[in-house]
């Protein structure tokens, strides 16, 4: 299996401290981000993709040519927010790029977490599905700004909207997701149809409509550093976060 981690922003909300460094490789304690998320993941993954855009390329070839696991990063060759492909198009450049034909697991480079990730690894291989995570989101002003699912009983997305302005439910997407190989080979397709591009659960949220996909229910807590304020609050909380 391939790990995608998506790290191609440009974390505008972060500035000063992000304007010429890549938000991913911020430290929280003694590890940046990304390896917070890759030890936790390394047993089953025998490639991580680091998809950067290429302002930063260089920081993350420094960060990965110094490091013990197996990195691949991937330019996608644009140097301003303004330019960006979005994480669609960017975890399809990478597919492209490198010949990927088989199963992948995508994460946001941005987010540290205090529960494991390989028991939701596990959940898809054994449902033989692609999946996503889900969690219990009771604010409407922060269901409004993420994707929203409705499930049946056996846990099947029965439907899946980005940042809907009438929730169905409370159950909200965080930027994890598991795909089956001959899922990935479906981008093109969602792409063509006018699946969205910027977001990355636009394309789960048009191969729900397409195939099988189940949830499964987050078992802790996420971290997602979107400024200043919430990466100091992050750095003092990194005890708790699965090592």
């Amino acid at each position: 299996m391939k790990c995608i981690l998506l790290a191609a922003g440009y974390a505008t909300r972060l500035y000063p401290l992000t304007e010429n460094f890549p938000k991913p490789l911020l430290k929280v304690g003694e590890k940046t981000i990304l390896d917070w998320l890759m030890d936790d993941v390394k047993e089953l993954v025998d490639e991580f993709i680091v998809i950067s855009n290429h302002k930063f390329a260089g920081h993350f070839q420094a960060w990965a040519g110094a490091h013990t696991l197996p990195i691949t990063v991937v330019d996608d060759g644009t140097s301003t927010n303004e330019t960006r492909l979005g994480a669609v198009k960017d975890i399809q450049y990478a597919v492209d790029k490198l010949g990927i034909d088989e199963d992948v697991l995508v994460l946001a480079g941005d987010n540290v977490l205090d529960f494991s990730l390989v028991p939701f690894v596990r959940f898809g291989q054994e449902n033989g599905c692609s999946c996503i995570m889900c969690y219990e989101e009771n604010e409407l002003a922060k269901q409004q700004r993420t994707a929203i699912i409705t499930t049946n009983p056996d846990n099947v997305i029965t439907s899946y909207e980005e940042k809907p302005k009438e929730p169905k439910s409370s159950l909200a997407v965080p930027p994890f997701y598991y795909y089956l190989a001959e899922d990935v080979k479906k981008i093109p397709a969602a792409l063509e149809a006018g699946c969205g591009y910027d977001a990355p659960g636009s394309f789960a949220a048009w191969l729900s409509s397409h195939t099988t996909m189940k949830a499964y229910r987050m078992p802790g807590s996420r971290y997602d550093i979107g400024n200043l304020e919430s990466y100091e609050k992050v750095k003092a909380s990194y005890k708790g976060v699965v090592k």
